[in-house]
């Protein structure tokens, strides 16, 4: 049509021709045109769907975090990294969008998004990438390296991961005519303005697609760990913390969890009314382990509760445990069946225990006994010359009565002292000014209570002159004058001597013979 001499009415008829073939073409066009407008808007309502998802998810996640920080801490972290990377790269997206849709008269009519000059010039000139173009590539980039950081080697997200790597690499591309050609200008150059902003819009989708199946396994895999098995192990529970031979053994073994995802978010407990801190214990595996002292032997209450928060509400768990301590079988109990003896008028410590019963279950009572503290009493007898002491320990309602019998002794004869000597063999040697200001005392020798009479009164002599009565444990005036009479090598007799130990009438005690030496 285009060679040789023509007429013409050849040159109308041909023109003609080419015309009515443009007409078809451009009918063509304007349905494609259309059909991508139709596509980019069911891409835009997907994506606004995926955010409000991704959203939901995202708060779902930070909320976990806040109920059980150990095991959801690091998959919030994780989506809120996955969720800011793809924010912003789904705004850039969308600002470039923006920008095509503003270089027609009317968005919606997508049959008028022919044109391709605007993105190709904005993105390419001269070949090369212009600075929009470079942006273009480095957000891009930006995105694909911080998902492939985030989520790279964890084989959790690998089908993910994969598929970014394969999408979003912004390698060049060979086409099908084997002509290598780079991102931009394979998927955007000369393409009409409908196509571009619908695959800009794809890209929107795909990202979106991705955080949500992120989102998904963080979750799903969170909760399948929680409900594992694996998480589980077989506790002991019973009813008493100790059982004695012929009992009947009521124990039940239950299921525990023992992984941190049942980390309480409060800890409230007391251990025999005592608050317990957070030095007093730790969260181990799901377990609250504590870590205080056993106690005194006996039986000690666990109460109070866990406090978790599930889906923004408070549960409460409550604590109600006890446990039993008893004495270690380190000692072996050697009694001396004629020794059993508490001495008159005197405060005589006595411990009252029965094996296997914890100590707040056992009593004792007696003429003159009572309770200092726990196991621990005292006793002082006054009359007769023996004294019951009746015990009854009580487990679970039921009594175990017993009896032990002590002989009443009165005080040993106490032992006289002078400046705290005592006399053996012979006369305590010491100069006259010595014994002048020295205090005459008792004591119990060889007593295994700390219980020191206290001298009320003597009588001093000296040889040729008359004894003379003293007052109180020292020498006054008198005596000291009759002191000065004697001569070195003289012996002093201090006798009569008077103790007192409140509440006992302390025997008399022997002379206490003194030689002066100069």
């Amino acid at each position: 049509m285009a060679g040789g001499k023509q007429t013409p009415r050849q040159k109308m008829i041909n023109l003609m021709y080419l015309v009515f073939i443009a007409m078809m073409a451009l009918n063509m066009s304007k349905e494609v045109l259309t059909a991508f407008g139709i596509i980019d808007e069911s891409l835009t309502e997907s994506n606004e769907s995926f955010i409000e998802k991704n959203k939901v998810a995202v708060a779902g996640l930070e909320q976990k975090a806040q109920e059980s920080p150990d095991q959801f801490r690091e998959a919030k972290n994780l989506a809120t990294s996955v969720a800011s990377l793809t924010n912003s790269y789904f705004q850039y997206l969308g600002s470039l969008k923006t920008e095509l849709k503003g270089t027609v008269d009317d968005p919606k009519n997508y049959e008028s998004m022919d044109k391709t000059s605007y993105l190709d010039e904005k993105m390419i000139s001269s070949g090369n990438l212009t600075e929009d173009g470079k942006k273009f590539m480095n957000e891009m980039k930006t995105y694909h390296d911080g998902m492939m950081e985030l989520i790279g080697d964890d084989p959790k997200y690998a089908q993910i991961s994969s598929a970014i790597s394969r999408k979003f690499n912004g390698e060049d591309v060979v086409n099908n005519e084997n002509v290598t050609k780079n991102y931009i200008e394979y998927h955007f150059i000369g393409f009409p303005l409908i196509s571009s902003i619908t695959k800009l819009s794809a890209l929107q989708n795909d990202i979106k697609v991705y955080e949500n199946e992120l989102l998904s396994k963080m979750l799903a895999g969170e909760l399948t760990q929680m409900v594992s098995m694996d998480n589980y192990s077989t506790l002991l529970q019973t009813e008493r913390g100790a059982y004695y031979q012929g009992d009947k053994f009521n124990g039940s073994i239950v299921l525990g969890r023992t992984d941190e995802s049942t980390r309480p978010n409060k800890v409230d407990l007391t251990l025999d009314g005592r608050q317990l801190s957070e030095s007093d214990y730790e969260i181990k595996e799901g377990r609250v382990v504590l870590n205080v002292n056993a106690g005194q032997a006996g039986e000690h209450l666990i109460k109070g509760k866990l406090v978790f928060n599930q889906d923004g509400e408070t549960i409460e768990v409550p604590v109600n445990q006890s446990f039993s301590v008893i004495p270690k079988p380190n000692q072996a109990i050697v009694s001396a069946d004629k020794m059993n003896v508490v001495y008159r008028g005197i405060e005589n410590p006595i411990t009252v225990s029965m094996p296997g019963v914890p100590g707040n279950k056992v009593n004792a009572s007696a003429p003159g006994l009572r309770r200092v503290q726990g196991s621990q009493y005292m006793m002082v007898p006054q009359t007769g010359n023996e004294v019951k002491i009746s015990v009854v320990g009580e487990i679970d309602g039921e009594k175990f009565p017993s009896t032990t019998t002590f002989r009443i002794k009165s005080l040993p004869r106490p032992t006289p002292t002078v400046r705290g000597q005592v006399q053996e063999g012979g006369a305590v040697q010491m100069p006259k000014n010595a014994l002048k200001v020295s205090p005459i005392g008792a004591t119990f020798e060889n007593f295994d209570f700390d219980i020191t009479p206290v001298v009320k009164r003597f009588t001093l002599s000296i040889p040729g002159q008359p004894s003379v009565v003293v007052n109180g444990s020292r020498l006054d005036r008198k005596a000291q004058e009759l002191l000065e009479l004697a001569r070195a090598g003289d012996i002093i007799q201090i006798f009569d001597i008077k103790a007192d130990v409140p509440g006992v009438n302390v025997k008399n005690m022997p002379a206490l013979l003194v030689q002066i030496t100069n």
